[in-house]
C-alpha cells in the first residue's frame, strides 16, 4: 500500500466508514433480536420508526465504505503490483452486502412501510424472519469485512510481516556469563 498522504486518507475513511456501518448494522441487530418478544402491532410500529431514518445512515456509510475501499484496492495493486487480498475480500463482502440488500432487505423495507400497525397482515412474522436472517448476514460480512481492513492497516503499518514464526526463546534476554546457566554450558 502506498504511504501517500492520499492513500493515508483512504485507508482511514475506508476503516472509519466500514467501522461505522459495521456498529450500525450491529446495533439493529440487536434491536431486532429484541422485538422478537413483542407482538405483531409493537413490532410493525417499531419496524416504522426505524425505516424513517435508519436507511439513510445505511446508505451514508456503505457507499462510501464500498468507494474507499475500492479505491484502496486500487492504490495497493497499482503502487505495488500485488494482490491486496484482505482489502479486496472487505471489498467483495461490501459489495455483497450492497446486493443482499438491495435483493431483499429494501423490497421489505418498502412493503413495510404500507403496513398498518393496528392490523399488519397475517404473514408479517415470515416476512420478520426473512428479513432479520439476512439482516444477521449482511452484519456478519460487514464485521468480517472491517476486521480485514483492520488486519490490512495493522500489517500495513508494521510493514511486511516475519516469514518464519518466532521461537519462544527470540526476544528473550541472554544470559550473563556468570549466571548458573551460562556456566553450565
Amino acid at each position: 500500500m502506498p504511504n501517500s498522504p492520499v492513500a493515508k486518507v483512504v485507508r482511514w475513511a475506508s476503516l472509519f466508514f466500514s467501522g461505522v456501518f459495521a456498529g450500525f448494522l450491529v446495533s439493529v441487530l440487536v434491536l431486532e433480536l429484541s422485538l422478537r418478544g413483542f407482538d405483531r402491532h409493537v413490532y410493525t410500529q417499531v419496524r416504522q420508526v426505524e425505516l424513517d431514518s435508519l436507511d439513510k445512515l445505511a446508505v451514508f456509510t456503505l457507499l462510501p465504505a464500498l468507494i474507499t475501499t475500492a479505491l484502496l484496492v486500487a492504490f495497493t495493486f497499482k503502487a505495488s503490483g500485488r494482490t491486496p487480498w484482505l482489502t479486496l475480500m472487505a471489498l467483495t463482502l461490501l459489495v455483497g452486502i450492497l446486493a443482499l440488500t438491495l435483493v431483499i432487505n429494501m423490497p421489505i423495507n418498502a412493503d413495510q412501510l404500507d403496513w398498518n400497525a393496528q392490523a399488519p397482515p397475517g404473514d408479517w412474522a415470515t416476512v420478520r424472519d426473512h428479513w432479520q436472517i439476512a439482516h444477521g448476514v449482511r452484519t456478519g460480512a460487514a464485521v468480517l469485512a472491517f476486521g480485514a481492513l483492520i488486519a490490512n492497516a495493522t500489517e500495513t503499518s508494521h510493514g511486511t510481516r516475519q516469514a518464519t514464526p518466532m521461537s519462544p526463546h527470540d526476544g528473550l534476554p541472554a544470559a550473563s556469563e556468570d549466571s548458573p546457566l551460562h556456566q553450565r554450558t
